[in-house]
């Protein structure tokens, strides 16, 4: 009787033992294919395991310098939309100038001009303190808040840093945010510096009684727009390729990306096919198992002398 009963215990435990190992592999499979991670822990592939961590550390880093590209695009973008907008300005101040020099343009409609020109820089400089994404001025360099400002005297005067800082796109590669406002509307005329706010406040105090003669002045002020619209061109250019440097930069960020969601897969990703047929086959086994272990407990020795 003992061995007897040594036996079925045996049987039983065996059986359960089993069947145990194939729920087990069910429920891990079944794990694998809702996560569609093969991995759950480090000691089941050591080798694929650290690859793993190496990439994940890649794709973290990855993640962070495409973030950044996409910053500085998009204030590049910003930048881009507002020189246009004081290239407008520039032009139709231009414009005004020419029209000033006419001899055939009295000195009431010179005044009319200036008003317009004085209203020309003030549209020009919200156009130099437009803000990017984080709320600072695109122009102002590294420097929070406003680019541009007008101080006691009535003329406007820059407020930010001398550059404008660089943003790192990872491996090596860093470009430069935006452009500082001198950057954009200082220059040089006739061998003297100055910048498009001062030049249109000259010009808009000539025709509204600052200078004896408001034609001439007119006409020697369309040089000084010149330059300044050339100036421009040069930062339009500068901002247009660090735009397309940047589209160059993001174009293979995607492609690494997309290499190391490959690596990711063939080093602890899921064959979903595969992996659906051996959950299938240990499903069987265990039905199988079961429907046996069920007919065999339910046999005596009774039953068989009988």
């Amino acid at each position: 009787m003992v061995s007897v009963t040594n036996s079925t215990l045996a049987f039983y435990r065996r059986s359960q033992l089993h069947m145990g190992e194939l729920r087990g592999l069910a429920e891990d499979l079944q794990n694998q294919l809702s996560t569609g991670e093969r991995l759950d822990r480090s000691s089941q592939d050591p080798v694929a395991a650290s690859r793993l961590r190496l990439l994940a550390r890649a794709d973290r880093l990855g993640t962070i310098n495409a973030d950044n590209a996409k910053h500085a695009s998009d204030d590049l973008q910003l930048a881009a939309s507002a020189l246009e907008s004081i290239g407008a300005d520039l032009i139709r101040a231009r414009e005004l100038a020419l029209w000033a020099a006419s001899d055939t343009v009295g000195n009431a409609e010179r005044e009319t001009i200036g008003a317009e020109l004085e209203q020309l820089r003030l549209r020009l400089m919200a156009s130099a303190n437009a803000i990017d994404g984080s709320g600072n001025a695109l122009f102002g360099g590294e420097g929070a808040g406003r680019a541009y400002e007008i101080d006691g005297t009535g003329a406007v005067v820059y407020i930010g840093t001398a550059s404008s800082g660089e943003i790192d796109l990872g491996q090596g590669q860093s470009i430069t945010r935006g452009l500082t406002g001198p950057e954009v509307l200082n220059f040089t005329t006739g061998g003297s510096a100055t910048d498009a706010f001062a030049h249109i406040a000259a010009l808009a105090a000539a025709l509204q009684g600052g200078a004896a003669d408001p034609a001439t002045a007119a006409r020697d002020s369309l040089a000084g727009f010149d330059d300044a619209l050339d100036q421009l061109t040069r930062a339009q250019t500068v901002a247009g390729s660090r735009i397309a440097w940047i589209e160059v930069i993001q174009d293979r960020q995607l492609d690494q990306s997309q290499s190391r969601a490959s690596q990711i897969a063939d080093n602890g990703g899921v064959d979903f096919a595969s992996t659906v047929a051996e959950l299938q086959q240990i499903l069987t086994v265990l039905e199988a198992s079961q429907a046996g272990f069920a007919r065999l407990s339910n046999l005596s020795l009774f039953d068989s002398i009988r």
